[in-house]
């Protein structure tokens, strides 16, 4: 009976040693990533937080005091409060028409070839390659005065004089949904490349027509990437501010544009990290509204 029992706690003990050696593997594994996340994360954003609160107006290291009026500014001031609608509404418009172009053309994706996917992915990767202001500048040349579309609109006898296409929201959007795009057009192709086609099939054999079936069965099921899809697009777009510095100008204002001029050109860092926070808090409201959605259409999956 002592021999069962010594053996029985030397059993015990090995366990226990060989779990913590484990935990020990673990946390050293784990070390490496939490110290980058700490220091290029958690760091900078307790000292935005930090700035974000000095009573001063001044650069950082003339900067000192404890007060929110830099936050009461920003949410206060009709001027900033409607730069901050403005930032909304081309994320929202942005994230529409991402979807309404992206979702056809992924959805085409899934159900091509391999070796037709293959190609036409590279073809739509390509953009995401290329720096955004080279990408930026690409259309200052399409949309400028003497640009393709003028000279194009010209030769065809449709126009007398270049238009202005130029400095103005529209080129923006434009701009701004081409280059955010292929995110959009990537989420929906990975999540409908996931959905059984005999279900389409199933569906068509009890008379249901394109739209019953888009309704009924690939919609519901590709909910999940179109979520995630518009909300990588709004995100990117809200918080885009080399598109809307060249291509719109000083007539386009949008809070990433403004927070850079405030940082760089007005040198008031406390004014500018408030506007950052308050994009970043916008930013996380929708992610957790988008996280919402995503378990709420998982919850209702058969």
């Amino acid at each position: 009976m002592q021999r069962r029992s010594g053996v029985l706690t030397s059993t015990l003990t090995a366990g226990a040693s060989s779990d913590e050696r484990a935990r020990g593997r673990v946390l050293w594994q784990v070390a490496p990533a939490a110290l980058l996340v700490l220091l290029f994360l958690v760091a900078p954003l307790a000292i935005l937080v930090r700035v974000s609160l000095y009573a001063t107006e001044t650069s950082f290291s003339a900067a000192g005091g404890w007060s929110l009026r830099h936050f009461g500014r920003v949410l206060g001031d009709p001027l900033y409060l409607g730069i901050l609608g403005e930032t909304v509404v081309y994320g929202l418009i942005g994230a529409l028409a991402s979807l309404l172009i992206g979702f056809p053309v992924g959805y085409a994706l899934a159900r091509a070839s391999p070796q037709a996917r293959r190609w036409r992915l590279a073809v739509i990767i390509l953009p995401l390659t290329l720096s955004l202001v080279v990408n930026v500048f690409g259309w200052l040349v399409i949309l400028g005065g003497t640009g393709l579309v003028n000279n194009l609109l010209i030769g065809l006898g449709l126009i007398g004089a270049p238009l202005k296409l130029l400095y103005s929201r529209e080129a923006v959007l434009v701009v701004l949904v081409h280059t955010f795009l292929p995110f959009q057009i990537l989420s929906i192709m990975s999540v409908v490349a996931q959905i059984e086609p005999a279900l389409e099939e199933a569906a068509a054999c009890l008379r249901a027509n394109r739209w019953t079936t888009f309704r009924r069965v690939i919609l519901p099921l590709a909910w999940p990437g179109i979520v995630s899809g518009s909300t990588l697009v709004f995100i990117l777009t809200v918080s885009a501010f080399v598109t809307p510095r060249l291509v719109g100008g000083p007539r386009v204002q949008m809070l990433g544009s403004v927070i850079y001029e405030q940082v760089l050109a007005g040198l008031n860092w406390p004014f500018g990290a408030a506007m950052s926070l308050v994009l970043l808090a916008l930013v996380l409201v929708l992610i957790g509204l988008s996280s919402v959605a995503r378990l709420g259409t998982a919850a209702r999956a058969p």
